[in-house]
């Protein structure tokens, strides 16, 4: 769902007035710089393996005698050469450039102008399209399209997706995308018929402006490290450059699923499989198997909790939410006795998203792949809480129905093709199936009072035109109808 990260140390002299933002020469030059020498040294980096190749080609080959001396030496450098490698490529991916511009919320499109002369200096803005999306209920995102786009190939043969400038339309989603549509001149997909590497074009940059108070929510720096960890991972798309109040990343062309698509038999198993291969192989870069990271669950809620006012400074606010909800306390009384129960469940400690609502997840039908974005809230926690709260979202944001809830067959085939991602082999177990949507129901109601929680901070602090109040209500009634339901399933006992 989702939320300034914490001050930055870049010093440059900022001026907000009239929506413009505003920096010092000097300021944008540095950030500049920064930009072109990322860029120089990329180059030189495939111009120093073409030669070291090439030079390699030239030289006679060695003796099996002289090979056979060479060999242990060989492979002791070579594996100190890949390792050394590895860590000089990790630290020049964690450089992100920080340009010192605050974006008005009133004023986005110019924002982005700004940003884009130090991330695009050279592009024409005379020939950029800014589209302004506000359907989000966090955040602002603009999409930045250079007109001057063609069908290109690269030297390797690859083909680049072009994308489209014409046509245009948002969709309901935290971080919306644009929709594919068949009948866009700009719009190919043959380009990837033949097998050959895709490319994305570079002639498209996302803009996200934080919504009004999201750092209380929200570790923009934690956030920017998460979308660096994913991106190695191939879980992510580029990050561009962060502002102090926003992101700027890669456009991921495709849909954003809806409370029908998540259903198709043809897109669900993507979802399924790509949720495991993060659960799977993401760790941040340190971590040790033998300490147990602490769940996002619980350092979340407990945090949110601390933060929801006894008082609303919208009178009419605090009268819908008082007898419900406050004093606070009973909230976390509740959510401390759940917790209490669902850590006794010994569901796995992974990496997640925590936040697959169905605006999220992006399928891009030409190449048959899902791509998961906002990764705000992306964090260790429960194996379980992630599925749960994914099913949970397929009831929709705007328009909730939670008669929508997956049913049991449903569910029982996600699970099971998410097992054999996660646990690498094709025969799972019935039992190994029915103890996961036992835990995976039972965290849904986890996630029902962190939203609930999430909402009430949110009615608070957003200026975003949405009725916080009402989605608590709808979280929190949902949490309550199926309390009982859900904590009364057991494991069947089936290993067929």
């Amino acid at each position: 769902m989702g939320t300034e990260t914490k001050s930055n140390s870049y010093t440059g002299q900022i001026s907000t007035s009239g929506g413009n933002p505003k920096v010092m020469k000097d300021s944008l030059s540095l950030v500049r710089q920064t930009v072109n020498q990322q860029t120089l040294s990329q180059s030189n980096q495939v111009q120093n393996q073409l030669n070291s190749h090439s030079n390699s080609n030239s030289y006679p080959k060695p003796s099996e005698s002289e090979n056979k001396n060479e060999n242990e030496n060989e492979d002791e450098h070579n594996t100190r050469d890949i390792r050394a490698k590895q860590e000089d490529k990790s630290r020049k991916e964690a450089i992100v450039p920080f340009v010192p511009i605050f974006v008005e919320e009133a004023d986005v499109i110019q924002g982005a102008k700004e940003l884009l002369k130090v991330i695009r200096p050279t592009w024409d803005l005379s020939h950029v399209e800014f589209k302004s999306f506000t359907d989000g209920i966090t955040n602002k995102l603009v999409g930045c399209f250079h007109k001057e786009i063609s069908k290109l190939s690269d030297e390797n043969g690859g083909s680049y997706l072009p994308i489209k400038t014409q046509g245009l339309s948002p969709v309901q989603s935290e971080d919306p995308v644009i929709i594919e549509k068949d009948d866009d001149e700009y719009t190919d997909d043959r380009a990837v018929d033949d097998g050959s590497p895709v490319q994305y074009s570079d002639n498209v940059v996302l803009v996200r402006i934080y919504g009004n108070k999201t750092d209380l929510l929200i570790d923009r720096k934690a956030e920017t490290q998460n979308f660096l960890l994913l991106h190695r991972y191939g879980l992510a798309p580029s990050l561009y450059a962060t502002f102090k109040n926003g992101l700027v990343y890669e456009y991921v062309p495709g849909t954003t699923l809806n409370t029908d698509s998540v259903l198709c038999p043809e897109i669900w198993p993507l979802v399924a499989r790509r949720m495991a291969e993060m659960h799977r192989k993401v760790r941040k870069h340190g971590d040790s198997s033998a300490t147990k990271p602490m769940p996002m669950i619980w350092k979340k809620t407990q945090s949110f909790l601390d933060l929801v006012p006894e008082r609303f400074s919208d009178a009419e606010k605090h009268k819908r939410v008082k007898e419900t909800f406050l004093p606070i306390g009973r909230l976390r009384e509740e959510f401390n006795k759940l917790y209490e129960y669902l850590e006794a469940l010994d569901s796995p400690i992974v990496f997640s998203h925590n936040d697959l609502l169905l605006g999220n997840v992006i399928y891009t039908q030409s190449l048959n792949t899902v791509n998961f974005i906002d990764y705000e809230y992306a964090d260790y926690n429960f194996q379980a809480f992630d599925i749960g709260n994914h099913f949970a979202e397929m009831c929709g944001v705007d328009e909730v129905d939670y008669s929508r809830y997956p049913k049991r067959e449903f569910q029982l085939q996600w699970l099971r093709v998410y097992l054999e991602e996660y646990l690498q082999r094709s025969h799972i177990q019935n039992d190994e199936v029915e103890l996961l949507y036992v835990q995976v129901n039972q965290f849904a109601l986890a996630s029902h009072i962190f939203w609930t929680v999430w909402s009430l901070l949110q009615a608070e602090h957003s200026t975003i035109d949405f009725d916080y109040v009402g989605y608590a209500f709808l979280r929190y009634n949902e949490y309550l109808a199926r309390k009982v339901e859900f904590l009364s399933l057991t494991a069947a006992k089936n290993n067929k």
